[in-house]
């Protein structure tokens, strides 16, 4: 690439994050009454949250309430055009809806601010605009102040989205806070994906695919390599005749014994297992199974209930389920 062109677009993008970072900063400053009410408002909603924009807006207005579903907040998207052409019928009756508009005066807004005040609905508006009609019809105003957006026309929806999209992330979170919405409620609406395992995945849901290697103390070493290589999980567990667990026998402790012994047709799984396994239980998450293995620098743990042996997970049931 071009030194010189290298340089530009640098110059380019550094300047775009400045602006927006400072219009970031500014917003924090203004934040006011007004704002905090309106989202007590939403908090104390009893309907749904209805967001609506157009163009850029509408698009961002689709984030925010893909941002509020997922945390607790009950939200739709409506499309500022469509809603003057028979989407307005989504609306009911304790329902808020939140408009999101940079300037508060397209025609669209224009004609939408004044038919949902004609049904009586609490109406948020977000715009950068104290004057605009939006501004002025609206019973609460999230003010989004701005210089100027990043492109050198002052045109591109560029700083204002930025706003629009941070303010959404801002009253999402607090309204998390205010709901008390924890890791499990949000589990609950985020079961698919590595995210959802994280926070739901046990070791129980994974032990049940897996194979159960074990040989007893008295087992000779070619019971123990076959048990290991039978079961694909890399290790066996070893158990005394009450079938309690006394430890565990991994491949690499199979290595090291053949780097240090030259005959080992005598040994039994007594000699060469590891008395002090890393054990999991059975209802541990998932994640936090991996954590253990993570610490500890293996590839298999132990899992048990209480003090009875239930099985083995590997760090490939990690992979294939996506929590890694």
């Amino acid at each position: 690439m071009n030194p010189n062109m290298q340089t530009d677009i640098k110059e380019k993008i550094q300047n775009t994050l400045q602006i927006e970072a400072k219009a970031l900063l500014q917003l924090s400053e203004v934040i006011n009454e007004e704002i905090c009410n309106a989202v007590a408002e939403i908090y104390r909603c009893k309907g749904r949250l209805i967001v609506t924009g157009i163009g850029k807006s509408a698009i961002i207005a689709q984030k925010i309430v893909a941002t509020f579903n997922s945390t607790g907040t009950s939200s739709i998207f409506m499309h500022a055009a469509d809603a003057i052409h028979g989407d307005l019928g989504m609306i009911q009756a304790e329902d808020i809806i939140l408009c999101i508009s940079k300037s508060g005066d397209t025609p669209e807004i224009k004609v939408l601010v004044p038919l949902i005040k004609s049904f009586g609905n609490t109406l948020i508006g977000m715009a950068s605009n104290r004057q605009s009609f939006l501004a002025m019809q609206s019973d609460y105003l999230i003010y989004l102040p701005m210089d100027s957006e990043a492109d050198p026309n002052n045109l591109a929806p560029t700083t204002s989205t930025t706003l629009q999209v941070a303010m959404g992330d801002a009253i999402a979170v607090s309204l998390l806070s205010l709901r008390g919405f924890s890791q499990k409620h949000f589990a609950k609406f985020h079961p698919g994906g590595s995210l959802g395992k994280q926070l739901y995945l046990r070791v129980s849901d994974m032990i049940i695919q897996n194979e159960k290697p074990k040989v007893y103390l008295s087992d000779n070493i070619r019971k123990v390599i076959l048990e290991i290589s039978s079961k694909r999980l890399g290790a066996t567990a070893v158990m005394d005749d009450n079938e309690n667990l006394k430890g565990i026998i991994t491949d690499g402790d199979l290595r090291r014994m053949l780097e240090t012994k030259d005959n080992v047709s005598h040994l039994l799984a007594a000699d060469i297992m590891n008395a002090n396994p890393k054990m999991t239980q059975i209802d541990t998450l998932a994640v936090d199974a991996l954590g253990t293995m993570r610490k500890f620098s293996i590839t298999q743990l132990i899992v048990a209930d209480g003090n009875r042996y239930k099985g083995m997970i590997h760090l490939h049931d990690m992979i294939k389920e996506g929590i890694i």
